[in-house]
């Protein structure tokens, strides 16, 4: 399923914020996060109906890969 471009660009910033909130970041980082992220590639894709999911559940998703990424890091992984 396609989301309307202009209601998937709402649902991002209310994502960030949420996800920037969550792990105490500012919201150029957690941009810069999301952007690049597993999560914002789905959503994209349309895959799992990911745009559908409530904006909590995405931003919880988001920290679970910020601190895995984050965990991998200070392992010295890529």
């Amino acid at each position: 399923m396609n989301a309307n471009p202009i209601l998937l660009q709402k649902k991002y910033c209310r994502v960030i914020e949420c996800f920037a909130k969550r792990v105490d970041i500012s919201l150029d980082d957690a941009l810069a996060f999301f952007y690049h992220s597993e999560v914002h590639n789905l959503m994209c894709e349309g895959i799992s109906d990911m745009h559908c999911m409530s904006d909590e559940y995405l931003a919880e998703e988001m920290e679970t890969e910020y601190r895995r990424a984050l965990q991998e890091g200070q392992n010295g992984k890529k």
